[in-house]
């Protein structure tokens, strides 16, 4: 037993989108010239791709029951925790490293 066809057009639309907004990310990582810039583009864009996939999935399962089914929201809970901190920590490791390298290339 399938969904509602309006849901199938829905999901396939943010399903669409987010395969659109992931794509812009990899472009924005591939032209950025700087590790620091670099690390904004798939940031904000993941999480933007991981909410329409998670709104795309909410909406799919709950036309398959027809009710409201929020499992999924479990998923995007553990990456709205985990993204920030892991940006956080290639943000601090890129410091370190450049300070590291202008400490060995500086004069003594």
């Amino acid at each position: 037993m399938s969904g509602a066809p309006w849901s199938e057009i829905v999901v396939a639309v943010l399903l669409v989108l987010s395969g659109v907004v992931v794509l812009a990310a990899a472009l924005g990582l591939w032209r950025l010239p700087d590790f620091f810039l670099r690390m904004h583009a798939p940031a904000l864009a993941s999480t933007l791709g991981a909410w329409t996939v998670t709104l795309a999935s909410i909406i799919f399962f709950s036309a398959r029951k027809e009710g409201l089914d929020l499992h999924v929201w479990l998923i995007i809970v553990v990456l709205a925790i985990t993204a920030p901190v892991t940006t956080m920590v290639l943000a601090r490791a890129g410091v370190f490293r450049g300070r590291q390298k202008m400490k060995n290339t500086s004069p003594q």
